[in-house]
């Protein structure tokens, strides 16, 4: 995927993230402009290696189309690039690649800049990219996206064992790609897979080897301005500086990605041990008084939500099956929502860095519902308990908490990943507001579970994750059908809904073309959800990064903070 959207679908998988409010671009840019213009405080220099602080281990997957930890992902966009990018606007622009358009709009032909030098000095061509698609639609392909080649022409029939080959990908000189989707959709180039693989290194390693690899662990080879120079597991991966970078050699000589424990994150900074970092809103007040680190916030593009468990996936047929009936009660589902004091919750674990939202839309997106037309579904548990009466759930034998509508105990397994220090407050505020209402509630295992474990569950439909507190980013893209629609693999509720499908496909059509029309569409589509609530929308967050003063230039906007990392340079 581009490589602003790297961070993106890994923080996914990791924390509790961010959301602005859509106000004026003008407003905004003029905003950025003057952050990025007030910490800039002397001439670029050369030279240097910085220090930047992570709270989890890296899986150490280097290689995008595998990569799941959010971790990785900040590791490999210091260290890959893709074919576009994503700018402030949030539009999909030209990066390693212009390309034109075909009149029936099937067809993109993509133009690949000469003379960008692999890591191992070979240069990128057109095969490159065609060897990832062709991977990544192969059937023994055991990573996660599948669906960012789904849309080419041909693509189902080779992950199927149908074809050997992609039908619609055409590789007319080393510098030109013409790729044929089979179906018109709006946003076809933002879904279509960007990252190339570099063909020559993974030469001879079969696809279902791949992820395991030396090229992939341990000796990578990407087009990023920095490479893979050392890696201590558990401990800290180093890169050095790529002298034969494409947009002009880094100012950096090399970056550190450490891992700390999250509770000396200050007193690293303080010392002057960590350069940047994404931090949790409780650290920013004793940051902010610190002399020589300073604090910046960005409204982003995602929230945190509860999923509701709704079925399986079948892996086999790509689909999810709806067979777990335990929250199909509507009324159950509002009253969920209704106990959670989210605006206290905010103030409490996110020190007021966050917004209530009720769709899976960030606001920061033009296709945003406006909150007049939807529930708000504000804190309310007399509310909450009055809905599981009018479904049938009620305290039967006087221990406190509601039987199910067959008057058969009921309770919730609640999953929550492991991580900064306001996360077991979280999860057991979460826990207490439902077992306030009467729903028994417990934390799944009985016990925060570590982040990498926590992901292979909510991808095997692990049965103790009966609900799981999760966050998405969801990039550049407002189409939410990557994450809701009926078979998307993301969908960790595997909640299926025909009219929810028929309005996702809807606004993907060619009628879409009309923005006026595409908006209407996906507002209808937030509607449904607000009524429908197969997740429980929490907040909006704020992208939050601890940077010291001496390191300058770097670029923050909606999508993340590492655009730019080769003009990132030291003032000492």
């Amino acid at each position: 995927m581009k490589k602003s959207a790297l961070l993106t679908i890994a923080l996914m998988l990791v924390m509790s993230l961010f959301l602005a409010a859509c106000g004026g671009k003008d407003e905004k840019s003029a905003k950025k402009e003057d952050e990025k213009a007030g910490s800039e405080t002397a001439a670029p220099k050369e030279g240097g290696t910085i220090t930047l602080a992570v709270s989890t281990a890296p899986e150490g997957v280097f290689e995008s189309a595998y990569y799941r930890s959010a971790i990785d992902a900040q590791i490999l966009n210091f260290t890959t690039e893709s074919m576009f990018a994503t700018n402030d606007e949030l539009e999909t622009v030209p990066h390693l690649a212009t390309w034109e358009i075909s009149e029936d709009k099937l067809t993109y032909t993509f133009k690949i800049k000469e003379g960008v030098k692999w890591h191992n000095g070979e240069e990128l061509t057109a095969e490159d990219w065609q060897f990832a698609l062709e991977t990544m639609a192969d059937p023994d392909y055991d990573g996660s996206r599948f669906n960012y080649v789904e849309g080419i022409k041909g693509a189902t029939e080779k992950k199927d064992g149908k074809a050997d080959h992609i039908e619609g990908i055409n590789v007319i000189d080393p510098h030109t790609i013409a790729i044929t989707f089979k179906e018109v959709k709006i946003n076809n180039l933002e879904n279509l897979w960007p990252t190339p693989m570099p063909k020559k290194a993974y030469e001879g390693i079969a696809v279902k080897d791949l992820a395991e690899s030396d090229p992939v662990r341990k000796e990578p080879v990407g087009l990023g301005a920095f490479k893979v120079k050392k890696v201590v597991a558990g401990e800290y991966v180093e890169l050095e500086r790529n002298d034969e970078y494409w947009q002009g050699k880094p100012k950096l000589d090399g970056v550190v990605i450490k891992v700390i424990d999250p509770s000396l994150a200050n007193g690293a900074f303080q010392n002057g041990e960590v350069d940047i970092m994404e931090i949790a809103p409780a650290s920013v007040k004793e940051l902010e008084g610190m002399d020589n680190v300073r604090v910046e916030e960005s409204g982003g593009t995602a929230y945190s939500y509860i999923g509701l468990r709704f079925g399986h996936r079948d892996q086999a047929t790509r689909t999810n099956v709806a067979d777990f009936d335990k929250f199909n009660s509507k009324e159950l589902r509002h009253a969920l929502l209704y106990a959670i004091n989210r605006p206290a919750m905010i103030d409490a674990f996110l020190s007021g860095k966050g917004k209530v939202f009720n769709t899976v839309v960030p606001s920061a997106f033009w296709i945003a519902v406006d909150d007049s037309e939807i529930n708000q579904y504000e804190f309310n548990t007399d509310k909450a308990k009055e809905l599981l009466a009018e479904a049938g759930y009620k305290d039967i034998d006087g221990d406190g908490f509601v039987e199910d509508p067959q008057g058969k105990p009921f309770k919730i397994s609640f999953g929550h990943y492991a991580g900064n220090a306001t996360f077991e407050g979280r999860s057991q505020a979460i826990i207490q507001s439902w077992n306030d209402i009467g729903v028994k509630t417990e934390l799944a295992t009985g016990t925060l579970i570590e982040f990498n474990l926590y992901n292979d569950m909510k991808d095997q439909d692990d049965a103790a994750l009966e609900a799981f507190f999760g966050s998405w980013s969801t990039g550049s893209d407002p189409d939410p059908s990557g994450l809701w629609d009926n078979d998307a693999e993301w969908n960790y509720g595997r909640w299926v809904n025909e009219e929810s499908h028929k309005l996702l496909m809807e606004g993907l059509s060619e009628k879409a073309f009309d923005n006026d029309y595409r908006k209407q569409v996906y507002v209808d589509w937030q509607k449904l959800f607000n009524e429908e609530l197969p997740a429980l929308p929490l907040w909006e967050n704020m992208d939050l990064y601890g940077i010291n003063k001496r390191l300058q230039g770097v670029h923050i906007n909606a999508v993340g903070y590492q655009d730019n990392v080769h003009e990132w340079y030291i003032t000492e």
